[in-house]
């Protein structure tokens, strides 16, 4: 306000010479006088006879613009309004080559106008209290002017200014105010904060009715040992009569399961962008988020929410055909690759770099790399020893080349090769050594998974000396079990999209992966599981298991859900052998979750709304190599994203 007064103050500078030439035209009644500086004004005799004084014709130039205003007043300056023109018209356009749908657009478009309603409305508030105050101002001024002091010899007597003069007054204040206004943006519209607009957040809800299903014939005479349950508990007593923690495997279960994740994207300017997501989950596992409602203690109790991502990121070239990024923390994952190396809820703890580089429109060429900790040991391991044992820490190291293609109009080919060295992954046979009780540790008992699913190899770990202490091997043989191969995974992937249709697309994807440092031989002598059935002697049977596995997956339909009653439809068969991946990484949902499993998926989607979405997935797997063992899992989502 005090900057508008001082503006309005100035703008009074040429009063003195507006009520000079006042004086020369009207007459002074007594007792009413205004002094005026003259010398700007023409001297004139005082003895001049009234004949001989100048007489005007026509009105002095100010009067004459001051009349001319006054009869046709300007309009008061709008302050602007935000153009939405640009905006339409690309919207329009974007309509007009099919990428948005109409519906959308008219969002768009009115939400824009909304968005400019208030803007104008509230620079209209702004312009109001701005010529309220110039107003008074005017007020103030005049009436300062009407009582002033007796002036010097230089001046002449004015009674009154006309009330004419006094509103030309007030316009051209306010037309100088306004001017001032808009060049300080006084009348803008309020804006958000500048740290607002780096923040992209964004999240989805999904709540899941799952039936798995058993058929009959499944072996339910304790084959199916749960080497997680294990590994991440007690160590297990082999020579007791009690069985080990069992899968289940012949009693069906249902289940109503809830995912909530929600995230944020920071960019942190010049090409650096922070990432961090939070989302639900039973338990910390790797490969899933899903919440089983009822669980956790039931009784409604309340659910944990995990750090699912925390990242940052460096991006150099900025553009989706020419651009590096390098990512820290936990992340995506920074492969092209199917469900079966990796489930599509894993997370990548660790380094990675990725690039691209168009070198023509039709040949776009890709890599990305990087190391990542599987599994560090435990700092005190083991903590109920003085002595502590040596580290075995697992690391992952990953890399990938491909290259995308359109080889013709409406085709757009993918296809990459990755390796994936894991290191000190597979369990090692500790040194000779005898328990006293489910406590005392063996040297390498941390290089059993944190983690696992089903399927894989699994060796015993801890080389039990037979002594009187444990009645020579017939008692306390307390175990734990690690993975019996290692795994070098070479992996190709591929993908054939077709788009002339559009807005459906037809898409045939798939991956073979072959683990290449399994060692059939050597895990045979080794192997606890994945066998044949027992010789004629009660013998173990042979070792059956492999290090293959193969996935193929057809879809048919609109691109994305983003339209009401968009849709799509897919058809999928995997074989996936019992050492070809890390079972703990895999998906977790075709056969409740593993390798050594074989089957169909076929699956259905449809937008109930923009953001709302229906699916129905079914999924029959059976094992390949060990006793029987059939899942069919039915699973019917509904899914709202933000």
């Amino acid at each position: 306000m005090l900057s508008r007064l001082s503006t309005a103050s100035r703008s009074l500078a040429w009063l003195p010479a507006l009520c000079t030439l006042a004086a020369t035209t009207l007459p002074a009644p007594a007792g009413r006088e205004l002094a005026v500086n003259t010398s700007t004004v023409p001297a004139v005799p005082t003895d001049t006879p009234p004949e001989k004084l100048p007489v005007f014709t026509e009105p002095p130039p100010l009067f004459a613009a001051a009349t001319s205003l006054q009869a046709n007043p300007p309009p008061v300056a709008a302050a602007p309004a935000p153009s939405q023109n640009v905006t339409i018209n690309l919207i329009r356009n974007l309509v007009k080559r099919g990428l948005l749908p109409q519906e959308d657009a008219d969002a768009l478009i009115k939400q824009a106008e909304a968005d400019a309603a208030t803007a104008r409305d509230q620079a209209q508030a702004a312009q109001t209290e701005t010529l309220q105050a110039a107003a008074q101002v005017a007020v103030q001024v005049a009436a300062q002017a009407s009582e002033a002091p007796p002036a010097g010899d230089d001046a002449v007597r004015v009674t009154y200014i006309p009330e004419t003069v006094k509103a030309q007054m007030r316009e051209q204040i306010k037309a100088e105010v306004m001017a001032q206004a808009r060049e300080e943006n006084w009348a803008a519209p309020r804006t958000m904060p500048e740290w607002v607009a780096r923040f992209r957040v964004a999240g989805d809800l999904r709540v899941r009715y799952e039936a798995d299903v058993f058929p009959d014939g499944n072996d339910n005479t304790g084959s199916f040992p749960n080497f997680n349950a294990i590994n991440t508990g007690q160590p297990f007593d082999v020579s007791g009569t009690v069985f080990s923690p069992q899968l289940n495997v012949d009693q069906n279960r249902n289940r109503v399961r809830l995912r909530a994740r929600m995230g944020a994207e920071i960019q942190m300017g010049e090409g650096f962008t922070g990432g961090m997501r939070i989302a639900t989950g039973d338990s910390n596992s790797p490969v899933s988020t899903n919440q089983s409602l009822g669980s956790s203690g039931g009784n409604f109790s309340k659910y944990a929410i995990w750090l699912d991502r925390a990242f940052l990121k460096y991006e150099a070239g900025g553009t989706p055909e020419r651009n590096l990024a390098v990512s820290v923390g936990r992340f995506d994952n920074p492969f092209f690759s199917s469900e079966v190396t990796w489930d599509s809820d894993l997370g990548f703890d660790g380094a990675a770099i990725a690039g691209r580089y168009q070198v023509a429109k039709w040949l776009t060429p890709f890599f990305s790399g990087g190391a990542f900790p599987v599994y560090n040991t435990d700092f005190n391991f083991s903590s109920n020893q003085p002595a502590k044992f040596k580290s075995d820490d697992k690391w992952l190291y990953g890399a990938q080349i491909g290259v995308d293609l359109k080889p013709a109009r409406g085709f757009t080919v993918k296809v990459a090769g990755a390796y994936y060295y894991f290191d000190n992954i597979s369990g090692k046979l500790s040194t000779p050594y005898t328990p006293l009780n489910a406590s005392d540790a063996g040297n390498t008992d941390n290089t059993r998974p944190s983690f696992a699913q089903k399927g894989n190899t699994y060796m015993a770990l801890r080389n039990i000396v037979p002594t009187a202490d444990n009645n020579f091997g017939t008692s306390l043989q307390y175990q734990y079990f690690g993975l019996a191969s290692k795994f070098r995974e070479l992996a190709i992937t591929g993908r054939i999209d077709y788009d002339g249709w559009e807005p459906f697309r037809i898409s045939l994807n798939g991956e073979w992966i072959k683990n290449l440092a399994f060692d059939e031989d050597a895990t045979n002598l080794i192997a606890i599981n994945n066998r044949g059935p027992n010789d004629s002697l009660g013998g173990l049977g042979k070792f059956d298991g492999g290090n293959t596995a193969w996935i193929t997956n057809l879809t048919i339909g609109s691109v994305a859900l983003d339209k009401r009653w968009n849709w799509n439809l897919g058809v999928n068969y995997r074989y996936v052998e019992s050492d070809a991946v890390v079972d703990g990484f895999t998906d977790s949902d075709f056969g409740l979750g593993g390798t050594n499993l074989k089957g169909y998926t076929l699956y259905g989607n449809i937008a109930l709304s923009q953001r709302v979405s229906l699916g129905l997935r079914w999924m029959s797997a059976g094992e390949i190599t060990g006793p029987p063992l059939k899942t069919d899992i039915i699973q019917v989502d509904i899914n709202g994203k933000f």
